[in-house]
């Protein structure tokens, strides 16, 4: 099973390399660190870990307006490890779709569990998203493939079963997704108007 790749975004080197000690000791691998919100960014944008740990407070650009822009654009789940725990904080966060929000000082044992949770959550998401997605498509096409079939109907004097079938065999004969063939009859028909 290949390692889970970390990077590290805190201001403070000391605090990068006690939690890179921390985290290689846990068995996981710290591919890259940051010491401020915008190089984490780009480094994961190149690098694509599996989780990026930061501090909130950095230079440039905050953890948590970081940890928007990585889940925004679906690069890797956040883990915000940080000393501030006022309500405002959190809530940016959560808004922010930060996963994971450990509040230091902490214990080592609290970090594994936390990285592994925020990860299977991230994946899920993903997942979700692509189900969504699927979803969103097949609707799509079941809407065209039915106003193709009305057409059909209409200039062709056939039975909705009969369009139906047509608009299958065109599919199964071209090659082609059901969607195309039906964008392609709705199309024809623009046309011949």
């Amino acid at each position: 099973m290949p390692q889970t790749r970390l990077i590290i975004a805190d201001d403070e080197s000391l605090i990068r390399m006690n939690l890179r000690e921390t985290l290689v000791g846990l068995g996981y691998l710290v591919v890259g660190e940051a010491g401020d919100g915008l190089s984490a960014i780009n480094l994961a944008r190149e690098l694509r870990p599996d989780l990026v740990i930061m501090d909130i407070k950095m230079p440039r650009l905050d953890g948590i307006q970081a940890a928007k822009v990585l889940t925004e654009e679906k690069i890797a789940p956040v883990l915000l490890l940080t000393a501030y725990s006022d309500r405002e904080l959190v809530e940016r966060a959560r808004e922010a779709g930060v996963i994971g929000y450990i509040v230091k000082p902490f214990r080592d044992a609290d970090l594994m569990p936390a990285i592994e949770v925020a990860i299977a959550r991230f994946q899920e998401f993903l997942q979700l998203e692509k189900q969504v997605d699927n979803l969103e498509d097949a609707l799509e096409t079941r809407k065209l493939v039915e106003r193709a079939k009305g057409v059909l109907i209409d200039t062709q004097g056939l039975k909705e079963a009969e369009a139906f079938r047509k608009i299958q065999q065109l599919s199964m004969n071209t090659r082609k997704p059901m969607k195309e063939i039906a964008q392609a009859i709705l199309l024809a028909h623009q046309i011949e108007q």
